[in-house]
């Protein structure tokens, strides 16, 4: 169990490994998490008290690099190519910016905010599921490969729900514990990105 505080440089957490939980009270550069395969990285900002805390910057670009395991939660946004070649790690992110999931085999990413363009580009593996408030996920998502749907079964919120369970344990997100106490009504606002690998698990193709 390791916990830093301040501004970290590139590749925070990179290469972590099973059974290390990695704490940073801050906000950290490009890079974090590259090639980790397990453990836990969790990255929360310094002061807790604003209001839109979860709408800040607090990853830097193509986090999660050819990351292969483990997890990552975070209480703000990430920048550029979110998840990147990520072939194992369940994330939680508050937000992302261009071509998020660029290239993506496997894992799952959770994105409880806004997007920005190209997103799902490449990806052929692995599962995002969008929190789709405005109604412009569609319109930003690479449909070359994925396909975009709707929250729809048990199979795809047993996926997704204890994802957010887990961020706010380990960030304590206000937007989290909302999503969570009217669960009927924001599970609504989810859209999944299904690459054709992952649709029968998914229940969006029978066997």
């Amino acid at each position: 169990d390791l916990t830093f505080e301040g501004a970290a440089g590139q590749s925070f957490g990179a290469f972590v490994i099973q059974g290390m939980n990695i704490v940073l009270i801050g906000e950290a550069n490009d890079y974090v998490g590259k090639g980790i395969n397990g453990g836990r990285i969790t990255v929360v900002p310094a002061s807790m008290n604003k209001d839109d805390i979860g709408n800040q910057v607090i990853l830097g670009n193509t986090c999660l690099y050819g990351a292969t395991g483990g997890q990552l939660f975070a209480l703000g946004r990430a920048g550029e190519r979110f998840a990147v070649r990520n072939s194992g790690v369940n994330a939680v992110v508050e937000g992302a910016g261009d071509h998020c999931c660029e290239y993506m085999t496997g894992g799952v990413i959770v994105v409880l905010g806004s997007t920005g363009r190209n997103i799902g580009a490449g990806m052929t593996g692995g599962v995002t599921f969008l929190l789709d408030e405005n109604n412009k996920a569609v319109e930003r998502v690479n449909k070359e490969i994925v396909g975009i749907y709707e929250l729809s079964n048990e199979s795809q919120e047993a996926i997704l729900k204890p994802l957010i369970v887990a961020h706010l344990e380990q960030t304590k997100s206000k937007k989290a514990e909302v999503i969570l106490s009217n669960w009927s009504k924001w599970k609504k606002k989810f859209k999944i990105l299904v690459p054709p690998s992952e649709k029968i698990k998914l229940g969006l193709e029978s066997k």
